[in-house]
């Protein structure tokens, strides 16, 4: 789980502490093949024989969003671990509206035009939330 070693330094960085609980969401987000909601993290953790009420689950995804080692995808209703780490660029998801395979991906320049867009509208962005839905290369056959 060299993986989510990185991800508890990066909470130890940002003055959080590593509770049990945030171990088990990340653990628990690290092993999900496919976005997650609350509550099937809440089950996933009570097949291991812990269990954690679905608030706190949805406070810790709220964190871990905010320091972006997750994210929400609007498009399935559910939260993925960040893929891409601090990658330039606002992180953005390709969801297969078939076999719901998802891709992450950052665009520096994209999100500096867009950028540019709410300016010249007279509005100054905080967060940028943008996902495709469509069909991916296996799904196109």
């Amino acid at each position: 789980m060299l993986e989510i070693q990185g991800l508890i330094q990066v909470l130890k960085a940002e003055g959080y502490r590593v509770t049990q609980p945030r171990k088990r969401v990340l653990e628990a987000l690290a092993l999900a093949q496919r976005p997650v909601s609350p509550y099937d993290i809440q089950k996933m953790l009570l097949q291991e024989g812990s269990y954690l009420n679905h608030v706190t689950i949805y406070r810790i995804l709220d964190l871990f969003c905010l320091l972006n080692l997750a994210h929400r995808v609007s498009l399935v209703g559910g939260f993925v671990k960040c893929t891409l780490g601090a990658k330039e660029g606002c992180h953005r998801f390709m969801v297969c509206r078939q076999c719901g395979v998802l891709r992450e991906f950052a665009d520096k320049a994209l999100c500096e035009e867009e950028n540019e867009i709410a300016q010249d509208l007279g509005f100054h962005t905080e967060r940028h939330f943008s996902e495709f839905s469509g069909l991916c290369s296996n799904c196109q056959v």
